[in-house]
């Protein structure tokens, strides 16, 4: 079972006021219905058929007739089908079903806009596992109005939702992580929400260890890289004249940096004060450098020459 049929079955279960009810209903019917002389309802999933079913009856009365078929194009999965045939003309009223853009009555507080989204996405929205694939919320919608309205809605949450067309439809898509838990934690689907986070957690844990890996076996390999280029500054001085060509200070550290070649600076300068009772810093020690770097290259400079 897909990561989204856990979320729709787990939301389907849910129960919620008349007012939530009928937000919600408007929704999922505005997506996943035909209606002409009678509504025509369509989905994949066997908890939603059932909650539409469900929610049919308790507002209006009316027992919906039920088919079930295979899914088109050799689908495996089956689909159900609601059809309603009376009390049809009150209901697209109601739901408004017959708009672009549902009433202002039906989202009339915090709770009807919340019930709202739920049945948005029972009817067309879709969440990625984030165990598989990238972080991504989608809805698929038919008319371009309408995706704005629901992008707007869904912002209204913070959740940072985009449009775009996708071939005959408008895709509404929310792609940050953070934002997803919280579309989760919006339309109370908590099963799925812990679920997600422990992923989120895991992957972003995962991710920092990595990147602070990387970043150290970096700083490792610019140590060795500038320990390596030190060593053959040093072993070119050597060749034109040995180390009497440095001062004593620099002498040191050259000595020292050919004992050790893959220390860092810092760790140069501890050893360097250990054995020798002298104090020297990472910046003392690096400064001697450069001065051993700029003999080096006046060298360099005289063998172009």
């Amino acid at each position: 079972m897909s990561f989204t049929s856990t979320i729709k079955n787990e939301v389907s279960k849910l129960t919620s006021e008349k007012i939530e009810n009928i937000a919600e209903l408007s929704a999922f019917l505005k997506n996943s219905s035909t209606t002409t002389e009678m509504i025509r309802i369509t989905t994949e999933n066997a908890s939603v058929a059932r909650h539409i079913f469900h929610l049919m009856k308790q507002l209006y009365g009316v027992v919906s007739k039920i088919t079930v078929r295979h899914g088109y194009n050799y689908n495996k999965n089956y689909v159900y089908i609601l059809e309603i045939t009376k009390r049809v003309e009150e209901i697209k009223k109601d739901l408004c079903l017959d708009k672009e853009v549902p009433s202002s009555y039906l989202l009339d507080d915090d709770s009807s806009k919340r019930a709202y989204l739920r049945g948005l996405f029972l009817s067309c929205g879709s969440i990625n596992d984030p165990k598989k694939s990238r972080y991504h919320l989608e809805f698929l919608v038919d008319n371009f109005k309408y995706a704005k309205f629901c992008s707007l809605l869904l912002n209204e949450y913070g959740l940072n939702s985009k449009v775009l067309k996708r071939e005959s439809k408008y895709m509404i898509y929310v792609k940050e992580a953070e934002k997803i838990g919280d579309f989760l934690r919006m339309i109370h689907a908590i099963q799925a929400l812990f679920y997600y986070e422990d992923i989120r957690i895991y992957r972003d844990h995962k991710n920092m260890t990595n990147r602070l890996n990387n970043c150290e076996q970096a700083n490792v390999d610019k140590i060795v890289e500038t320990g390596m280029r030190q060593v053959e500054d040093i072993e070119l001085i050597e060749v034109y004249g040995g180390l009497d060509l440095l001062s004593e200070k620099e002498k040191v550290v050259a000595i020292y940096r050919m004992k050790y070649k893959e220390a860092s600076l810092l760790e140069l300068s501890e050893i360097i004060s250990i054995e020798t009772s002298e104090k020297i810093t990472k910046s003392g020690i690096y400064h001697r450098f450069n001065k051993i770097k700029e003999l080096a290259n006046r060298i360099r400079q005289k063998e172009k020459e």
